[in-house]
């Protein structure tokens, strides 16, 4: 699985965090469809109170489409916008069933935070991983893995990761 390999390392080896305040990592409710919001909330229902370790917590506003493992954050948002970078037929990563978009400005830096992104679902899912987690990829493979069901289950793919 040299993609799955590459991925990894680019997380292993940089995300704007949301603020994090006494009432929970704030996250910003994207503008969605009712369709986009069942299936990300079809998402959230699915996620475990746990990420690899990380402890779930809390988030404001309290029906944000997203979750929220540790401290720094891993911050999981549904229903969000492709970034400005991204192209049909961008380079897309596979890991257990779900294809991942990293841009490219994020692989040099492995001192930075790192966006992911969903591809070739809707709606897409947006995922933050501060510089601290990234260092350890065995928290990025196994943190993808167990994101890979909820999102597979809840929103099919309509275009594969090529």
């Amino acid at each position: 699985m040299p993609r799955l390999a590459h991925l990894l390392s680019v997380i292993g080896t940089g995300v704007l965090l949301t603020a994090c305040s006494s009432d929970g990592v704030e996250i910003a409710s994207p503008d969605v469809t009712a369709a986009e919001r069942t299936a990300c909330e079809r998402v959230l229902v699915a996620l475990p109170d746990e990420l690899d370790g990380l402890p779930a917590q809390e988030v404001t506003p309290a029906d944000a489409l997203g979750r929220a493992w540790g401290d720094p954050a891993v911050v999981l948002t549904c229903g969000v916008s492709m970034p400005r970078g991204f192209q049909p037929g961008a380079s897309c990563e596979e890991s257990n069933g779900v294809g991942w978009y990293v841009p490219t400005d994020q692989f040099g830096d492995l001192g930075a935070d790192l966006t992911i992104y969903t591809i070739g679902r809707t709606p897409v899912v947006e995922l933050l991983v501060p510089s601290e987690h990234r260092r350890d990829a065995a928290f990025a493979a196994d943190a993808l893995a167990t994101l890979a069901d909820p999102i597979k289950q809840a929103i099919p793919t309509h275009e594969p990761c090529v």
